[in-house]
């Protein structure tokens, strides 16, 4: 099997702090622009989600693609790219066939990446993202749900990426209401892009996106943009998924009495016993 990446992938920064490495996918046959325009069509349409017309980097990102413009398919969409402002989201292509040994290949490496880091288990929750979108396209900021590995496949752009846990970017309270979709809308200036890093990559480069880091992409202005990238949990991360729902559960009740909640990220055996206490009211609920 052919490796993915290069020496520049790092494990022991997996989900602490963003750094950009290289990928040797290049030249692979899915995700040249016309294979693309024969696989995406295909897809179930609900894993196909497309918006007409730049967006802002201060934009609602999920809300948006929940709106397919009713006027163009995706086929059109597609091939109007390159002269009109366009963007699309694909979830899992992997689906198809073409895709089935390149998600493969990817998984084993990730998985060989959080072992040399000391993460027991399998990856959970793992799966592709496609992304192509017009020159001079934004991708608005947000947080996800997951670790990221963001591979670069034509065009070029940048990629702001902020501190993992840092309030002064996203605040607990909307960090608890994002991971939990009760608000996926979050408060942006350019004061905040002040407190990221941005890197700078084309083809054949990628960039890790810790989980609930804060984010946002500008492409360049040259050509369309593709990109891919493989998301996933571990251990870890599920951990603090189910802690930032205590939390948000917790919080307006704490309030009342004039408690705050510790803020998820800090103490992982604190986050450890939260995460405990939701895994045991899933189960009583079930």
């Amino acid at each position: 099997m052919t490796a993915c990446f290069d020496a520049g992938l790092k494990p022991e920064l997996l989900d602490k702090a963003s750094f950009k490495f290289g990928h040797r996918l290049l030249d692979h046959p899915a995700l040249s622009l016309e294979s693309l325009s024969k696989v995406i069509p295909a897809l179930p349409k609900q894993q196909v989600m497309y918006s007409k017309g730049l967006l802002s980097v201060e934009a609602d990102f999920e809300g948006t693609f929940k709106k397919r413009p009713e006027d163009m398919s995706v086929a059109e969409v597609i091939e109007q790219i390159r002269e009109r402002d366009s963007y699309i989201m694909v979830s899992q292509p992997e689906v198809d066939e073409a895709f089935k040994d390149l998600y493969a290949a990817l998984l084993s490496e990730v998985a060989g990446a959080l072992k040399k880091k000391g993460i027991a288990g399998q990856v959970l929750e793992p799966m592709l993202y496609l992304f192509i979108a017009s020159p001079n396209s934004v991708t608005p900021f947000h947080i996800d749900r997951y670790s990221t590995l963001l591979m670069q496949f034509r065009g070029s752009k940048t990629v702001c990426v902020h501190p993992q846990w840092e309030p002064r970017v996203v605040s607990t309270e909307n960090m608890e209401a994002y991971a939990t979709y009760n608000r996926t809308k979050l408060p942006w200036s350019p004061e905040v892009d002040q407190l990221g890093t941005h890197w700078h990559f084309s083809p054949g480069e990628a960039v890790h996106i810790p989980f609930m880091a804060g984010h946002h992409v500008k492409n360049g202005p040259n050509d369309v943009s593709i990109s891919m990238s493989i998301i996933f949990n571990t251990e870890e991360s599920m951990v603090w998924r189910r802690a930032l729902r205590f939390n948000y559960a917790a919080r307006r009740r704490l309030n009342k009495i004039g408690i705050t909640p510790s803020p998820v990220g800090e103490n992982f055996v604190r986050d450890w016993l939260k995460s405990g206490v939701i895994r045991l009211m899933d189960r009583s609920a079930s």
